[in-house]
């Protein structure tokens, strides 16, 4: 039975991915589709400067720390992520940058207070910034991360120098059904929290989206999980903000599965605006 779901979900997948988003192929220059080049990369820097603990006011983050650029980086991984998620991305872009790759509350070996929501995982990482007195940072997120960076930038527009948000949605009902589907299902077989949170949250409203005002870039996969939509409204309500489609992507085959691209996407666009 199992087997037939999981044939099943791809076929909608497919269904969803490939004929829904049609208007990508007819206008891509209104969407920014762009492929991302990685045949000239540096060499990555594979070991982690650190890899510790801090303590903030409600949980105890577990961060790496890759490279010693001026500049300072804080990546983000998705729901159920951990900081090895992203790590790829982090060895690269530590040629660049300091890279603060950080665990999530209820994530990994962060600890767990019982409650998740990208609201407080932003104040999470308002705090991890504060503490470590780090100035202007760039926050680069993917899925869940993306909202935590969205939601950084909303809530404390003073604090990051420009976010990155990769694969993010406003609100629960621009998924694609089958990705809502495939949730509710997990749920059925075992409550979760974190599968709470995807179907519950965000509600990121156009007078939320309006608070942002440092530079932003809105990105998404070509065959993403939610509507091109939704990613268009964010970038659109976002002032300023700049947007791409990743050709040929899904919703993490550029960032979680192939830290080459995310680097290549980051520093493509911080280079163009100097940062």
């Amino acid at each position: 039975m199992k087997s037939v779901i999981s044939i099943f979900m791809a076929i909608i997948s497919f269904f969803y991915g490939h004929f829904t988003q049609l208007d990508l192929r007819i206008e891509p220059d209104k969407y920014n589709l762009i492929s991302l080049d990685t045949s000239v990369l540096p060499n990555p820097i594979t070991e982690p400067k650190e890899d510790t603990f801090i303590q903030l006011s409600d949980v105890k983050m577990h961060y790496r720390v890759y490279g010693d650029g001026e500049k300072s980086l804080i990546l983000i991984h998705g729901n159920g992520g951990s900081v090895n998620s992203l790590r790829e991305a982090a060895e690269y872009l530590a040629n660049d940058y300091t890279v603060y790759v950080t665990e999530s509350r209820c994530h990994g070996q962060s600890s767990d207070p019982g409650v998740i929501s990208y609201e407080l995982m932003a104040k999470d990482i308002y705090e991890f910034g504060q503490r470590l007195g780090l100035e202007k940072p760039i926050i680069m997120g993917h899925s869940d991360g993306g909202m935590v960076s969205i939601a950084v930038a909303s809530n404390y527009p003073d604090f990051p120098g420009a976010i990155i948000s990769c694969g993010s949605n406003s609100n629960p009902s621009t998924f694609w059904p089958y990705f809502r589907i495939g949730v509710r299902s997990d749920n059925l077989k075992e409550k979760d929290k974190l599968n709470d949170m995807m179907l519950e949250q965000p509600d990121f409203n156009e007078e939320y989206l309006a608070r942002i005002t440092c530079p932003a870039y809105i990105v998404c996969g070509e065959f993403d999980i939610m509507k091109l939509s939704d990613t268009v409204y964010i970038h659109e309500n976002i002032k300023g903000s700049d947007m791409a489609v990743i050709k040929g992507a899904d919703h993490s085959s550029y960032m979680s599965h192939d830290g080459k691209k995310a680097y290549v996407l980051a520093t493509n666009w911080l280079n163009s605006l100097g940062k």
